[in-house]
């Protein structure tokens, strides 16, 4: 079978553990070489690169903070160094709520929020569109949002700020790269199965609990996201441009029901 990636180059951030993982996995299978990124699991990135490996592909991986400029600029230096340029960049990296409410929420966690899962995105992005530009390429930015761009949670401030935010870089840098036809689009998972439910994960009965609001009544696995990923990387998906994609298990058509 024809591999729809193949001689294809893609960053995947935060593919050490969860949706990630499974997407920097999935790209490898189709024929991407993969940039595996990680902050502080080094473990969690060997693996992802054996996966990768064991089915035939190609990665490597480096180690950055997201938030940090110079961080940024290596991603793209080791990439270039050991894999090629890349034209697909995935914007997975990035931290949970603090469960905190306002009050008790200080400015510095808040920033780190904010700093993870909006800022790094952006400098990725900026970076990621300059070099494409410069070499007068196409390529295809997806960025791993949430539900919880549209739906606020008590306690995640720092969180939903910070994914709704994303929800507006993906959709302005769409406009502005129609032109250069390079694609932008989001995904918006709601409850995966990953180290941020960890909880659910290792204890059926808060699973069991927690899937209640679902109407598909269960979590989602990262292949499926991965999937996802897939389809607005390929060909396939020429034409789209500045979408969020859910995927939920119906959760958000649940909200208001019963009231």
């Amino acid at each position: 079978m024809e591999k729809q990636f193949a001689g294809e180059v893609a960053i995947v951030t935060g593919s050490d553990s969860g949706i990630g993982q499974g997407i920097a996995v999935e790209f490898g299978r189709q024929g991407a070489a993969v940039l595996i990124h990680y902050l502080e699991d080094k473990d969690g990135a060997t693996a992802t690169l054996r996966q990768i490996e064991e089915a035939g592909g190609k990665g490597a991986i480096v180690q950055a903070d997201i938030t940090l400029p110079d961080d940024v600029e290596r991603i793209f230096r080791v990439c270039d160094e050991k894999l090629g340029m890349a034209t697909i960049l995935v914007n997975s990296a990035g931290v949970d709520a603090s469960g905190k409410k306002i009050e008790d929420l200080s400015v510095e966690e808040f920033q780190k929020a904010i700093s993870t899962n909006l800022v790094g995105p952006f400098m990725t992005c900026r970076l990621f569109v300059t070099r494409l530009k410069r070499a007068k390429k196409r390529g295809r930015i997806i960025n791993i949002s949430s539900v919880h761009q549209d739906i606020p949670r008590a306690g995640a401030i720092d969180y939903d700020c910070s994914k709704g935010g994303l929800r507006n870089l993906t959709t302005t840098l769409a406009l502005e790269l129609a032109p250069d036809k390079i694609n932008v689009n989001g995904i918006a998972p709601g409850m995966i199965l990953t180290p941020m439910n960890q909880q659910a994960i290792d204890d059926p009965k808060v699973l069991e609990k927690q899937v209640q609001s679902i109407p598909w009544k269960r979590a989602g696995e990262p292949w499926e996201v991965a999937r996802l990923a897939v389809y607005l990387a390929s060909k396939d998906s020429e034409y789209v441009t500045g979408g969020t994609f859910v995927i939920d298990g119906g959760l958000m058509l649940n909200l208001g029901q019963g009231a």
